[in-house]
């Protein structure tokens, strides 16, 4: 894409087209299974054999012959079918064999009597006055959950404790699963100070990049560098050179607005990164701006308020990470809990917190008093997607969520 092509005071679904047709797509890697939790999928995990590949009893009891009710109540005992072991057989109609949960079925057997229905007497067992049973009750059948080769998992599944379950279930030592890039996180500004520094009264703590890695972090990634650099052309310039060939993705918050010392967009052209666009038709984040490097490693150059930066970070570059390493993201839609008014001709991303009632969850309105504010964040699970060309927004009406 050429500078003339670039585009600025672009639209949000416009952004996020141009996001996605811009970034790169992440190679999967095969590694062990212990070290594959909270990572993607990368391929069809499909079942090693039957689930359950036996029948398999669900209740402590005993297996009887279902048709052997018509007989008798008595059942002498033959054996023990514990969890784990060969399985065994019933000798005769008025047989049984006592019965672990999770046991192989005996065969012959096709019902369980739970063992609270039950007297034991001289190697006997009764069943309880009046009791009666279903043919087949208290048994997993063979195959009931899925047969042998159906897909299990599919490419693009995050790797949570669940499919760790299935991922073993299935016989899996390794999975091919996408790694995360290395990602370089930047705050650049002279009044940056941070923490476990001594701070002037003129200064802020630098707490974009950290929120920044954070994110980063709950996600699943785990190579994050981070940088404070000050508003002097010649250190930033220097500082994301070494950084952008030492990364695989770039992440600025700061300098990129009309301000004397936004100096981001200027350097970025001097470094040959091919800007995509810069400022979406949004509030808070108007300045966001996007580019690709020769090298093809993606720059976001988020606006320095934390608030902006979150909110740019949240809605744009995370799911583009995502979706990159194969993972679908999409956001909830929830309900708003009160009407809200918006006159401005912009997409409004307003702080929520998500309040559960009977009628399911709703999003309550708690915006910041500025860009700036982001100890007003502080409970509040993430922000709902206004879309610009309205202006009221009346409870109850859904709009997209996006998570924290």
């Amino acid at each position: 894409m050429t500078k003339q092509q670039a585009r600025t005071r672009i639209d949000v679904r416009e952004a996020d087209d141009l996001i996605a047709g811009n970034m790169p797509k992440y190679p999967p890697s095969r590694i062990p299974l212990a070290a594959s939790a909270g990572l993607v999928l990368m391929e069809n995990i499909v079942a090693e054999r039957d689930q359950p590949p036996f029948n398999r009893a669900t209740m402590d009891g005993i297996a009887i012959a279902s048709a052997a009710e018509d007989r008798n109540r008595r059942f002498r005992v033959t054996g023990i079918q514990a969890a784990g072991a060969p399985q065994l057989s019933l000798e005769a109609p008025d047989t049984c064999v006592e019965v672990m949960t999770g046991a192989v079925m005996p065969a012959g057997a096709d019902t369980v009597i739970p063992v609270e229905r039950i007297t034991v007497q001289d190697g006997a067992c009764e069943l309880e006055e009046n009791y009666t049973y279903t043919p087949g009750q208290f048994v997993h059948l063979r195959g009931s959950d899925h047969a042998r080769g159906d897909v299990l998992l599919p490419p693009g599944t995050r790797i949570r404790s669940p499919e760790m379950a299935i991922l073993t279930a299935a016989g899996k030592a390794d999975a091919a699963v996408s790694i995360w890039p290395r990602i370089a996180i930047v705050s650049t500004g002279d009044e940056l100070v941070d923490v476990g520094e001594t701070i002037e009264d003129h200064q802020i703590r630098s707490s974009n990049d950290r929120a920044i890695e954070a994110a980063l972090k709950l996600r699943g990634c785990s190579e994050t560098r981070r940088s404070n650099l000050p508003d002097d052309p010649a250190e930033l310039k220097h500082a994301i050179r070494e950084l952008h060939d030492d990364s695989d993705v770039l992440i600025l918050s700061g300098g990129v607005s009309m301000g004397k010392y936004d100096y981001v967009p200027r350097i970025m052209e001097e470094l040959g990164v091919t800007l995509i666009f810069h400022k979406i038709l949004q509030r808070p984040g108007l300045p966001m701006w996007f580019g690709v490097s020769a090298a093809g490693v993606p720059v976001f150059a988020l606006p320095g308020n934390p608030v902006s930066t979150l909110v740019c970070l949240t809605r744009y570059v995370l799911p583009a990470l995502q979706r990159s390493l194969g993972e679908a993201c999409l956001p909830a839609v929830l309900p708003l809990a009160e009407d809200v008014l918006f006159e401005p001709d912009l997409c409004w991303f307003l702080p929520v917190r998500v309040q559960y009632t009977e009628a399911g969850p709703v999003a309550v309105p708690r915006p910041t008093n500025t860009s700036g504010d982001f100890i007003g964040l502080r409970g509040t699970d993430g922000f709902v997607e206004l879309e610009r060309g309205e202006s009221r927004f009346p409870a109850g009406s859904c709009y997209r969520f996006w998570a924290w």
